[in-house]
């Protein structure tokens, strides 16, 4: 009887929503209030199709702990982009010159220039050979300058960098001289952490909660962060990369899980917007710290040092209710609701908590697998892997074609980190105005634009105007990524939801990977060429995708957007005339649903827990 009665309550939401919608797409002009109205009772609806949302609103919709749990997500989002974006402040390009400090034997007076002049032989256009010397001969010093050395050869014993201004890792462990490819070994190393750290948080964050996972993840950052200035080997460099780069997309899965779990509506939008806004806020820090300290190594240090209060979040983060009620544990998600309530100042009616309640089917042993056992499922998480490998693939190429215009590294990370926050602040419109789907619509379509303009752009264009094509792209990416990111969180259920984005996430590493691996092996114009091409089909694949504004979150596979689609439909015949009359509902008629739905929330369950049962 119970799953009938859940069955009629889910008909007859549809039947609103459906009305709802019919209501707005009709050619009958309405006004703003009208619209806002309709969207107010929109989330009503969705409030009484997602049970856990009502026990949210008595905890407090967006109260002091869900402002405090936001502002969490602030500081690791910064230490985040910080060591994510470190590589390319460490790597300063120095000018080598062999080391023949063997002349100082015969002439300990020479200074540094008479020296390179005797030991270094020159070029056609008179400058220095970087990666040849004079071989050591047993003459004196009166008998080099006389005669001159002839015999060269590649450097013997290392190399100096008389006109460095700052240590890098280019000086520190010579990766001049053929060694040149190892910055982009660096590189590659770094984005191949998340195809092994997405999966591996991603079955972490489902298995034992949000909370250890986050944990887990901050310390990787601690530790490897604050690990790398000490390393003595450039192989150790790259093992302690590989393992911030699997913390941050750790904690990247694991945070974006809470915060879905915890808010209800535009909140959870809001949140999200916020902490990639402060990921950015992490790129513009690292510009200012990189470009004052001397040292790669105080870099490091100075991340570290800043990471290290990230320890106290092992008191002051709360898990997920949502995840808690999913694995069984109802006492636990009850004693968590209780206590967010306390915070707020609120206090949850009884009957109401009650409805935190064991899952109907267990679902505590869902795995990976469940991506392809379920039809439909496994359809949106590859459509979502596949815009996700377009919007990384392009973000990089973009990235990486200002590099090769010979933009100042401090230009290529303030100025479009500025443009991102303005970028993704502009979703916050975005979302509230045309819902998730048309909003990643909308931002792809502004990538297509730009890549298009910079494919067709001539040699001969001044570079000013490829460097604002560039940035112009990036802006719209970095929106695409915000929207995305939440489309994509509220798209999975629960007990997947962690392992989902650890799939997407892997593709976008893979995307990533690949925009290093043929930016360097191949014209300038073929990458973007493949920009315009992966943007189109990822444009066209998004419109496949369920609309998920004002759509209740799911927690198990029975009960996805395709699911309640499929249920749609059956109640077509049935709601066919409803839909006539909603077509010629006027303002007024529309102003007095919203204030019976709203007088009928005051009292969202006036019939007793007993008289259901009977």
């Amino acid at each position: 009887m119970a799953g009938e009665e859940n069955f009629k309550e889910e008909l007859r939401s549809q039947d609103a929503s459906r009305n709802l919608n019919q209501h707005e797409a009709a050619g009958h002009p309405h006004s703003w209030s009208l619209e806002m109205l309709l969207h107010r009772l929109r989330a009503d609806h969705t409030k009484q199709d997602d049970k856990f949302a009502n026990l949210l609103d008595a905890v407090g919709e967006f109260g002091t702990f869900q402002q405090r749990l936001v502002a969490l997500t602030f500081i690791p989002s910064i230490m985040s982009a910080f060591f994510m974006f470190a590589d390319y402040f460490v790597f300063t390009a120095q000018k080598p010159y062999c080391n023949t400090s063997w002349i100082l034997a015969v002439g300990p007076n020479l200074s540094e220039a008479e020296q390179l002049n005797l030991t270094i032989p020159r070029a056609p256009n008179g400058s220095f050979l970087m990666c040849l010397m004079y071989l050591p001969v047993p003459w004196n010093l009166d008998s080099i300058i006389h005669f001159g050395l002839n015999d060269t050869d590649k450097c013997r014993d290392g190399w100096i960098y008389p006109d460095a201004k700052k240590r890098s890792l280019i000086n520190e462990f010579d990766l001049v001289c053929g060694a040149e490819t190892k910055k982009d070994t660096a590189h590659i190393m770094f984005m191949a952490g998340p195809l092994i750290g997405s999966l591996i948080f991603g079955l972490i964050t489902d298995k034992i909660g949000r909370y250890p996972a986050i944990l887990l993840s901050l310390l990787g950052l601690i530790i490897f962060g604050f690990g790398t200035a000490f390393v003595n080997s450039f192989h150790l460099y790259l093992l302690f990369r590989f393992g911030i780069s699997q913390s941050v997309v750790g904690y990247a899965i694991s945070s974006v899980s809470l915060a879905t779990e915890w808010l209800v509506g535009e909140h959870r939008a809001h949140a999200i917007i916020l902490e990639h806004c402060f990921f950015a806020v992490g790129a513009m820090l690292l510009t200012g710290i990189a470009y004052s300290l001397p040292h790669w190594r105080l870099l490091f240090l100075v991340g570290g040092v800043l990471a290290v209060p990230l320890i106290s979040y092992i008191w002051i983060l709360p898990e997920s209710p949502r995840w808690l009620m999913m694995k069984g544990k109802v006492k636990e998600a009850k004693q968590m609701l209780c206590y967010a309530a306390s915070v707020n100042k609120k206090t949850i009616p009884s009957n109401l908590l009650d409805e935190v309640q064991l899952p109907r089917k267990k679902v505590t042993q869902a795995s990976v697998l469940d991506f392809c056992k379920n039809r439909q499922l496994c359809k949106v998480i590859l459509l979502m892997s596949c815009v996700w490998f377009t919007v990384s693939y392009t973000y990089f190429t973009l990235s990486l074609r200002m590099r090769e215009l010979g933009v100042s590294v401090h230009f290529r990370h303030v100025v479009p980190s500025i443009m991102e926050v303005s970028a993704r602040l502009c979703c916050i419109f975005l979302l509230q105005q045309i819902g998730r789907k048309w909003s990643l619509a909308v931002t792809l379509l502004q990538t297509i634009i730009w890549c298009l303009l910079l494919l067709f752009l001539s040699e001969g264009t001044r570079k000013s105007m490829t460097i604002l094509m560039l940035t112009l792209g990036e802006f719209s990416l970095a929106a695409t990524v915000t929207v995305f990111f939440l489309y994509t969180a509220e798209l999975l259920p629960t007990m997947l939801r962690a392992t989902g984005l650890g799939l997407v996430f892997l593709a976008s590493a893979a995307g990533a990977i690949l925009s290093l691996t043929i930016i360097n092996q191949t014209p300038s114009l073929l990458p973007i060429f493949l920009c315009c091409i992966l943007a189109i089909v990822a444009f066209s694949l998004s419109f496949l995708l369920p609309e998920t504004r004002d759509q209740p979150l799911f927690h198990s596979l029975e009960h996805s957007p395709q699911m309640r689609n499929k249920v749609k439909d059956m109640t077509t015949e049935d709601t066919s005339s409803d839909d006539m009359s909603s077509d010629d509902m006027s303002e007024e008629a529309a102003k007095n649903v919203i204030l019976n739905a709203q007088i009928l929330r005051l009292d969202p369950y006036p019939v007793s827990k007993p008289a259901l049962e009977q």
